[in-house]
């Protein structure tokens, strides 16, 4: 008697089990996101996220190893969706690079509003926190760092093409420092609870590029 060879799954929508699995994962990191960002990691507990995605807690660690794993999933969502919105930003040519930075910081304001600085940026904010945090965070939070570095410093070596930036500064060196100082202004935003800092932060990073 032959044996039948297994076909190979047909691509295209997952099953329903696998589409509910998705379903749950996600929207467990999209809860964990938005309490991390707003209460930190390490004073987050899990329970409150569950609570609020009616996932009983017996079947977290279906979807997730342990808080660790979790908080790596949810800080790998918040880079993607971040590196895809300052593309969407500084890739921007239909105006000049000057203008997508501005831009990007435009966009940021609106969200601070919308959360009424409540939240800020989940990795500037994880940085704060970092020797509570599981040491493996430290390499994922300097990584996503330089990967945003990289961005800006893309866009600013157009600017200098463009005679919009001084082609004797260094547009790495540039990049870095806007970083590190517009974590410090989301801070600040947050605190005041006003998107005066930011105006402020860009305008004297602006004067910097000539």
């Amino acid at each position: 008697m032959t044996e039948k060879t297994p076909q190979p799954r047909k691509r295209g929508r997952p099953k329903k089990s696998e589409r509910a699995h998705l379903d749950t994962r996600a929207e467990l990191i999209q809860s964990g996101l938005a309490h991390f960002t707003e209460f930190g990691f390490v004073a987050s507990g899990i329970d409150m996220i569950l609570k609020k995605t009616g996932t009983p807690k017996g079947s977290f660690y279906y979807y997730f190893d342990s808080k660790e794993a979790f908080g790596k999933a949810v800080i790998d969502n918040y880079a993607r969706f971040f590196a895809k919105r300052l593309d969407g930003c500084l890739l921007e040519h239909s105006v000049d690079p000057i203008t997508r930075i501005t831009q990007f910081v435009a966009l940021s304001k609106q969200g601070l509003v919308k959360h009424q600085f409540t939240r800020g940026c989940l990795v500037g904010n994880l940085g704060q926190e970092v020797d509570l945090l599981p040491e493996t965070f430290r390499a994922l939070l300097l990584a996503i760092f330089t990967e945003w570095q990289d961005k800006l410093a893309v866009c600013l070596k157009e600017a200098q093409q463009q005679g919009l930036c001084d082609k004797n500064k260094d547009p790495h060196a540039l990049a870095e420092f806007f970083w590190v100082g517009w974590e410090g202004a989301v801070s600040r935003a947050k605190l005041a609870q006003s998107t005066k800092p930011l105006d402020s932060y860009l305008n004297h990073f602006l004067m910097l590029l000539k």
